[in-house]
């Protein structure tokens, strides 16, 4: 079975910084897609980053790049998502997503099958 497992959040004032990991096991990592999204409070869930197939195509969108990065540890098969420059619009419920058996990632979460539990991060 695929299994996702986030950890990392909490609370941390603007301008600081979290380093979110998501531990996962049951697909090919090193070759699938993998991605980073979160739920602000009241609103749909949005894409945050991602890392595509053996994780040289890492993307992220205009609203975090420069400020955060994801990457790929393979050794560990985890995912990692570095955020430096916290702002409290940052403010979610984080979670990772898998496409097993495919190696390209998109925007929208219904192309994900499978979901970690969530990670709360609260920037003030």
């Amino acid at each position: 079975d695929v299994q996702l497992v986030e950890s990392g959040g909490g609370s941390v004032q603007a301008g600081g910084s979290l380093k979110l990991s998501c531990a996962t096991s049951g697909f090919d990592f090193g070759s699938d897609c993998v991605a980073w999204f979160r739920r602000p409070p009241g609103k749909t869930r949005e894409y945050v980053g991602w890392v595509e197939g053996d994780g040289s195509t890492p993307y992220l969108p205009s609203s975090v790049r420069g400020r955060f990065v994801t990457t790929k540890d393979k050794g560990k098969n985890t995912l990692i998502l570095q955020m430096n420059n916290l702002r409290p619009e940052d403010t979610a419920i984080y979670y990772c997503a898998a496409r097993p058996g495919w190696e390209y990632c998109y925007q929208t979460d219904y192309d994900y099958p499978n979901w970690g539990q969530g990670t709360q991060v609260t920037v003030s």
